[in-house]
């Protein structure tokens, strides 16, 4: 089995760096003509990456004439001492040069990046000097490990009035990021417990979960959410969800499954739900939907949100809400923990929130993502792109799913639309295993130039035929 060290690719993505290395691998005569290359699925597991990657490395190798498939057989290394197969036609990839000669996609629908124009810098930095001047001392003392506890009751206050949520500041545990609670998580429940994600889902958590040598599980999900029946057979014992919208399929789950769900947990000692609410202050259409934890009377859903979506992701402040008895041991076992946030950054969004400077920013943000949302799906619906696509999950969120009715494989709409300078990300990407699904994708808008909007729907279109 060939083999590739992909952990310093430099600035080549996954598969450009795959496709290099097995190029030149064929020219160096280390893969002879004729050999078999491994299968993708296969190398794939053997190289840690996702089956996309391997087919578009191949794809690409086969379409400059290295490799050559055979139906039902696979790839093989061509014979250079034969005519080499006229490649397919290529697309030259259509960038715009940025500052310092960077180059960047037209429209980049994998980036979750906040624009600067969207941080209320002015009010942010009015409100930083004025804790220099008046709380000095507050910004010297050393933050109890769950964070300082002003800024534990403006989000106590916070979720009692907009999320219908009666919890205790005690209960508020502060970190830097999600991903930093998700460990501490783990430490208090224990490393014994089966966690169940869902699937399709946020990759991520299943590194972050392995990474920390816990069993982790992929639950499959229905029009409702996830399955109950799945979980109870893969003996979860932690369940971690997004029933609020989920990504990246936007669904919302409906009360009689998170009766169910809540159910499942009280039956057994030692379960619990993880809540991640993640853009629940970002709904852009209808009435915000209740958290699952203001409506758990056994006190099982443990509550998480963060401010990197309504704020920006380099503001690295989230925070957990923990049912009272978990609070408890959370402070007898692991208080001997800082806190990850600086003081500075607490006592800033602690003042931000209470003076209500926060809601009138979400507001802000609201507005300004549905006129970019609208903008967006307008544009898709008076082009071209029209007669073959659907459009779904636009309710909430920065994101929404993107159907294209086409016979054109996924992955060669995906190369097609690269070249010309459109980034997408397939839904497929999210699932654990086969996903059944075919050109679907997930169009994260957050960065996109609305303007370019027509364009970017020309594009897709003749990607997509």
């Amino acid at each position: 089995m060939i083999t590739y060290d992909l952990t310093n690719i430099g600035s080549d993505s996954l598969y450009e760096y795959l496709y290099k290395s097995i190029k030149n691998d064929i020219l160096q005569g280390k893969l002879k003509a004729g050999e078999k290359l491994p299968s993708k699925r296969i190398f794939a597991s053997n190289l840690g990456v996702s089956v996309i990657t391997v087919e578009n490395a191949y794809a690409r190798l086969n379409a400059e004439g290295y490799i050559y498939s055979m139906p039902k057989r696979g790839f093989y290394v061509s014979d250079f001492g034969s005519p080499i197969p006229e490649p397919k036609k290529s697309f030259t990839r259509q960038r715009v040069s940025l500052t310092g000669g960077d180059a960047s996609y037209f429209a980049d629908f994998s980036s979750n990046q906040t624009l600067s124009e969207l941080f209320p810098f002015t009010i942010w930095s009015k409100v930083i000097r004025e804790l220099l001047s008046d709380s000095r001392v507050q910004l010297m003392t050393n933050s109890p490990c769950g964070g300082i506890l002003v800024l534990r009751q403006s989000i106590s206050k916070y979720l009692q009035e907009f999320r219908g949520m009666a919890v205790s500041p005690d209960q508020i545990i502060i970190g830097a990021g999600t991903e930093y609670l998700y460990s501490l998580l783990i430490q208090l429940l224990g490393n014994d417990k089966v966690y169940g994600v869902e699937n399709p889902g946020y990759r991520k958590l299943e590194q972050i979960y392995k990474s920390f040598h816990v069993p982790c599980e992929w639950i499959s999900m229905d029009e409702n959410g996830i399955c109950i029946s799945e979980l109870e057979e893969k003996e979860g014992d932690i369940v971690h969800i997004t029933p609020s919208h989920h990504y990246p399929t936007g669904i919302v789950m409906p009360i009689s499954r998170r009766y169910e769900l809540l159910g499942w947990a009280a039956r057994k000692d030692g379960r619990y739900i993880i809540e991640d609410d993640y853009d629940s202050e970002l709904r852009l259409s209808g009435q915000p939907i209740p958290t699952l934890q203001s409506i758990d009377k056994s006190e099982k859903v443990i509550y998480m949100n963060t401010f990197t979506k309504t704020l920006c992701s380099t503001v690295r402040i989230s925070y957990m809400v923990l049912p009272q008895e978990l609070a408890e041991r959370f402070y007898e076992k692991l208080s001997f923990y800082s806190c990850t946030v600086s003081n500075f950054e607490q006592y800033t969004l602690a003042n931000f929130i209470l003076e209500g400077k926060f809601e009138a920013h979400i507001n802000r943000l609201r507005n300004y993502y549905r006129k970019k949302r609208d903008g967006l799906v307008e544009a898709f619906r008076n082009s071209r792109l029209a007669d073959i696509v659907d459009i779904s999950g636009e309710e909430a969120g920065l994101h929404f799913l993107l159907t294209i009715r086409t016979q054109v494989p996924e992955t060669e709409v995906m190369e097609r639309a690269e070249a010309r300078g459109i980034k997408l990300v397939p839904l497929s990407k999210y699932y654990y295993g086969e996903s059944g699904m075919e050109n679907v994708y997930v169009m994260n808008y957050s960065s996109v130039d609305v303007g370019k909007a027509g364009e970017i729907a020309e594009r897709i279109y003749k990607s997509s035929v």
